[in-house]
């Protein structure tokens, strides 16, 4: 597979790239007619293709072979976590999150969340770029800014944790957490989440977990969170 990784999601159906991925071919990487490249549609495909039209706005490439890579982890992983103040982290976390490897990230509003809106667009652009720089056949979903109440009434076929710092009754996820299990886990702002809202998450069959010793930001626990479980799944690849 070549080191470049483009996304076009309806590749199947559209043998032409997206205006932003023919850019990135023809005017970074000077790519020409007949040259071969790798495109993943996020679904779980990678595909060989050959340019066969090079323009900056319009790149037209015929599909060679198709590969079929697993997702590289058996269970589904979602993490809901308050947005900080600062954008910049928020961004932060979500590209690691998806080079790490998560299903399904969802930014959650709480009663002392620092933010209250979030623009999804530059989220998802963020993640589609980690999918790529990360060489992975599936695109993380980036869900809309949901209320808490919301969120703890989701469905979900699996463990379900929210991590607090309150000194109340609780265990380590690295403790509680099995291998193979499905995982829900609920992080929330810098101010934490309030003791209602923890009572109505544990009410909704969260389990309260701690994720360290020390007091960590946001975006810090969202992301031990997240490697906590692979770890967990998978601990001869971390050591």
């Amino acid at each position: 597979m070549a080191d470049t990784l483009f996304y076009s999601p309806s590749i199947r159906q559209n043998s032409q790239l997206p205006e932003k991925e023919s850019q990135h071919c023809v005017k970074v990487l000077r790519m020409r007619e007949g040259d071969e490249l790798t495109v993943t549609d996020g679904k779980g495909f990678f595909y060989e293709c050959t340019l066969t039209q090079a323009s900056p706005r319009q790149c037209m490439v015929s599909i060679q072979n198709s590969i079929q890579k697993p997702k590289g982890w058996n269970y589904n992983l979602r993490i809901a976590f308050a947005p900080t103040k600062q954008m910049e982290r928020n961004e932060w976390f979500v590209e690691k999150a998806v080079e790490i490897g998560i299903d399904t990230i969802t930014p959650i509003l709480c009663r002392f969340s620092e933010r209250k809106e979030i623009k999804n667009e530059r989220l998802e652009k963020i993640a589609v770029a980690a999918m790529k720089q990360s060489q992975q056949a599936y695109l993380s979903k980036i869900e809309e800014l949901t209320g808490f109440k919301e969120i703890i009434s989701c469905p979900f076929n699996g463990k379900k944790y929210i991590a607090h710092c309150y000194d109340l009754p609780k265990e380590p996820l690295s403790q509680l957490h099995k291998k193979g299990e499905d995982a829900f886990i609920l992080i929330g702002p810098e101010g934490d989440f309030s003791r209602e809202e923890i009572e109505d998450a544990i009410a909704a069959g969260f389990e309260p977990v701690t994720l360290s010793e020390s007091r960590l930001r946001t975006e810090t626990a969202s992301l031990v969170a997240i490697h906590t479980i692979h770890v967990i799944n998978n601990l001869q690849y971390f050591i």
